[in-house]
């Protein structure tokens, strides 16, 4: 079956810009044979869009961090704070590459900043994005840049990424373990949450810890949102969201997208992708029991995480979407999990 996926996370930013200025609109208009995301495999694989992540990466050194998550348990630090100077240009690079990929995609690719123009895209065939902070180093606390981005087109931002910012904290890559691991939001932190609420722009909950996430369900007026987040009580990851932290969501009217890393969904915290569908579907049904049918959608980690072999890269979609029908999902619940729980709770959240 083949029905269009609307997806809460994906890293082609990041791909696009480590490559050679040269070299990114051929991988992005027709594809180099790696990662999971181009322009040619979006449209085989049912992909109608999604929010495109502007992710600052921190500087070499650390450990290898995807050997350690071959042999858990691993417990690693978080990384350094990144400051406001040296995010801002990587931020807006990037911002520039998704605009030149849509300017560059003769009409199959378009920024969105509404739930119509999303339909509008759906309607048509083209593809939708939406422009995504993944950790707001290149936001200061006088929030200027957010206003800045927000009139770039900025409609979703996650306060961190799995490292400190001027507004929170996020959880260490440790398996097993617990997203409690520190302090709730900065003061700076939570006018973030006020100000992003007034912009009706979407906060992302996912890589935040506990005590932020619920200073976040504490001040926010819009549904709470975890765009690539799976099931603690499957795999004991930091990363992955408790029980109780799924029923704050189901409170709100909000929602979680599963992320199709592998270490993220094995019971064993392994990288590895030999794997078949049935963690995917496990965690699916277990985001279904907590949070509802109308709170769970999909949030791959395109090129940015190992993702389970079965599905290889975007095209796989359809061959999940039947895994799905096999696992007796019916065809309404599989439209809302795809897209349709996307666009409501963007709705709920941008207005109209």
């Amino acid at each position: 079956m083949s029905v269009p996926v609307f997806d809460g996370h994906n890293d082609l930013l990041l791909k696009l810009w480590r490559a050679r200025p040269e070299d990114r609109d051929r991988i992005w208009l027709e594809g180099d044979g790696a990662g999971h995301l181009d322009l040619p495999r979006m449209i085989k694989g049912g992909f109608a869009g999604g929010f495109f992540a502007i992710y600052i990466p921190s500087p070499p050194g650390g450990g290898d961090l995807d050997k350690a998550m071959d042999s858990p348990p691993y417990d690693f630090p978080l990384p350094e704070m990144i400051e406001v100077a040296d995010a801002q240009p990587v931020a807006l690079a990037m911002a520039g590459i998704l605009m030149r990929m849509e300017r560059v995609s003769g009409g199959r690719f378009r920024i969105v900043r509404s739930v119509a123009e999303i339909r509008d895209c759906m309607a048509k065939g083209v593809i939708a994005a939406i422009m995504h902070i993944e950790g707001a180093e290149a936001i200061g606390a006088d929030l200027d840049a957010l206003y800045a981005f927000h009139a770039m087109g900025l409609r979703s931002v996650g306060p961190v990424w799995s490292r400190p910012t001027l507004f929170g904290h996020g959880v260490p890559f440790r398996f097993p373990g617990v997203p409690d691991t520190g302090e709730g939001l900065t003061d700076a932190g939570k006018d973030f949450v006020r100000a992003c609420n007034a912009l009706k722009i979407m906060v992302d909950l996912s890589h935040l810890n506990e005590k932020g996430f619920d200073d976040v369900a504490r001040i926010s007026d819009a549904p709470l949102v975890a765009t690539h987040s799976n099931a603690h009580a499957i795999s004991a990851s930091t990363r992955n969201l408790t029980d109780r932290q799924l029923a704050v969501i189901r409170e709100s009217g909000g929602m979680v997208g599963l992320n199709y890393a592998t270490c993220f969904l094995r019971e064993d915290g392994k990288r590895s992708e030999d794997m078949t569908w049935e963690p995917m579907l496990r965690h699916l049904d277990h985001l279904i029991e907590k949070v509802g049918e109308d709170g769970v959608g999909l949030g791959s980690d395109f090129d940015g995480a190992q993702v389970p072999a079965p599905l290889g890269d975007v095209t796989g979609l359809p061959a999940f979407q039947q895994a799905m029908a096999e696992h007796q999902y019916g065809t309404a619940l599989i439209e809302k999990l795809c897209h349709g729980n996307w666009l409501r709770v963007l709705e709920r959240t941008w207005g109209g």
